[in-house]
């Protein structure tokens, strides 16, 4: 064999052996990403909630639009007023 088979056979194990090494995770990013993902989950808990009980003046504030039959900015603007005193205790 001729130096240059040999040279491309040794660049070519090397890719190939290599590149396992870079597919391993290190060990250490696993416990930070768990309780990362504890947290998302809390997070998402509460907006669900908060979606729910703002869900009905919404709703309540889309049915009024529709029947005044507002579209595009003039909608956008009563719905957020609405909701903004739906929001407000009484």
């Amino acid at each position: 064999m001729t130096m240059f088979p040999r040279a491309i056979a040794v660049v070519a194990a090397s890719l190939l052996l290599g590149a396992t090494a870079f597919a391993q995770a290190p060990a250490t990013e696993a416990p930070a990403a768990a309780s990362k993902a504890a947290s998302t989950a809390k997070k998402a808990h509460k907006t669900q909630k908060a979606q729910k009980a703002n869900s009905a003046a919404s709703l309540e504030c889309t049915k009024e639009a529709d029947a005044k039959g507002l579209r595009g900015k003039e909608r956008k603007k009563f719905r957020a007023e609405c909701k903004a005193k739906a929001a407000q205790p009484n």
